[in-house]
């Protein structure tokens, strides 16, 4: 009995580096994949956001878009809308916006007769933008168009009503 199970160890005993090699691909494959491509992608962020400048528009990580004001080391001053000022680290900036506007992000529709929050044609269709339902609007039986979710205000008969009723 003992010479079986010696048999059979040093039969298993040749295969027990197939385990410890399949690790070590799948951390070489984890890195090559997902580890450099980050790494990357942060030098790029962190030279760019050395290069900004004062003049240059730029979108910070917070999604608001501004004007270099001021630079040093670690902070820059934003001119957000004319007059209105603010103080950010060097590393909220998350990209320069180009100059020809594009990456403007909300402020330029994407084509013609598009909404600005949706990106989608309002006067897709026309029955629809008749009686206000493109607006998200019920059109109710004189025709004027009320909230769905019954906000506090006036009913049709001119009476005051809750909210949510």
């Amino acid at each position: 009995m003992g010479t079986m199970f010696l048999a059979a160890s040093t039969k298993s005993s040749g295969s027990s580096y197939l385990p410890f090699l399949i690790i070590i691909v799948l951390f070489g494959v984890f890195y090559f994949v997902i580890l450099r491509p980050q790494r990357n992608r942060q030098r790029a962020a962190a030279q760019m956001q050395n290069k900004a400048e004062p003049g240059q528009r730029v979108r910070t990580t917070a999604g608001m878009y501004g004007t270099i004001v001021s630079a040093d080391e670690r902070d820059v001053v934003l001119e957000i809308s004319p007059g209105v000022q603010i103080k950010m680290l060097r590393r909220a900036i998350m990209e320069v916006v180009p100059e020809d506007g594009q990456g403007a992000g909300p402020s330029a529709p994407a084509e013609p007769g598009a909404t600005a929050e949706t990106g989608t044609t309002a006067a897709a269709d026309p029955a629809a933008s008749e009686n206000g339902a493109a607006s998200g609007l019920a059109p109710s039986e004189n025709g004027s168009s009320e909230h769905p979710a019954g906000e506090a205000g006036v009913n049709q008969a001119g009476e005051d009503k809750p909210a949510g009723l």
